[in-house]
């Protein structure tokens, strides 16, 4: 990936965002990672709502959107961001445990990019999220 990208992480489990990070950085991802715990702190640092926390004008962005969070769900913030004119080219990859096809089929008609259902076994957890990091590695994404 590109150094500028800084890739946000929208994730409540503790544990679900340290395997996210630690294996994103086994498959070769050195970008800055920022982690927010609910829907509502994620939302606050894109739209700008805190003084201290405010995107970078020079960094592009990629955002690894949980659903089931406290405060906002992601199926909340991923509406909002794609109904804000300056926001909406952020590119949102759904990384959740629900894989309910109506579930799916929402967020795609949202406007997320992509959907990956985080498996509950171990071993395929970890497997997941390096091929996510593969993946992030090529993609290209626009400045918002």
């Amino acid at each position: 990936m590109h150094h500028n990208i800084e890739i946000l992480i929208a994730e409540d489990d503790n544990g679900h965002a340290l395997l996210i990070k630690k294996n994103l950085k086994r498959a070769g991802v050195m970008n800055k990672i920022r982690r927010f715990k609910d829907g509502q702190e994620t939302l606050d640092f894109l739209f700008k709502n805190k003084k201290d926390i405010t995107p970078n004008s020079n960094a592009s962005y990629i955002l690894l959107l949980d659903i089931n969070m406290p405060k906002k769900n992601g199926v909340d913030v991923l509406r909002q961001i794609k109904k804000d004119e300056k926001l909406q080219k952020l590119p949102i990859i759904m990384l959740t445990t629900t894989d309910n096809p109506v579930e799916i089929d929402e967020c795609y008609r949202l406007g997320c990019n992509n959907y990956i259902a985080k498996p509950v076994d171990y071993d395929k957890f970890i497997e997941t999220i390096k091929k996510l990091g593969l993946f992030l590695m090529i993609v290209k994404t626009p400045q918002i």
